[in-house]
């Protein structure tokens, strides 16, 4: 949510004040022993919402993608501070999900298991796993459905489709 509208944020520092808000919300909520689904489900919509009601500029930005190792992609000191450097110099920074990389991780057992000789049990247990975090972020998929500045995350199987001709 942070890094899709700080570059559009129609007050400076707004969208850093909106994520030091939730960040402290959320750090409460996993804090106080064992989180709830339905408290879990609420924060996603209500922390989408805000962010999404934030008052904005009407204009379009570069959308500039932050590959790599993963350290690098979420780690600001590891890529010297490259979505600072790209909404500084007028982009927006798309940063990978990090749950995408466990569900990538998931899904190669896929190809594995057929092309590699793996057994299929072990693709069968990852696509388990695959349905268990689809689970835990379905709630914020919900909310980014309904949002009207934010996309939800792809599938993985959609992701992998799209890529299929190149890798």
């Amino acid at each position: 949510c942070l890094y899709r509208t700080r570059p559009y944020e129609a007050v400076a520092g707004s969208a850093n004040a909106m994520h030091e808000k939730w960040k402290k919300i959320c750090t409460e909520f996993v804090s106080n022993g064992y989180p709830s689904r339905r408290k879990f489900n609420k924060l996603c919509r209500e922390i989408i919402e805000d962010f999404d009601h934030m008052p904005m500029k009407d204009i379009q930005k570069p959308r500039v993608g932050v590959v790599g190792e993963i350290l690098v992609k979420v780690l600001p000191a590891a890529n010297n501070y490259l979505v600072d450097l790209l909404e500084r110099e007028g982009a927006e920074a798309v940063v990978p999900d990090l749950l995408d990389f466990f569900l990538y991780s998931f899904y190669n057992s896929n190809f594995k298991a057929s092309h590699l000789g793996m057994k299929k049990s072990g693709a069968i247990k990852a696509n388990l796993g695959i349905k268990a975090l689809e689970w835990f972020r379905k709630p914020a998929t919900k909310a980014f459905k309904a949002s009207e500045h934010f996309d939800p995350p792809s599938q993985i199987e959609d992701l992998a489709d799209m890529a299929g001709e190149i890798v």
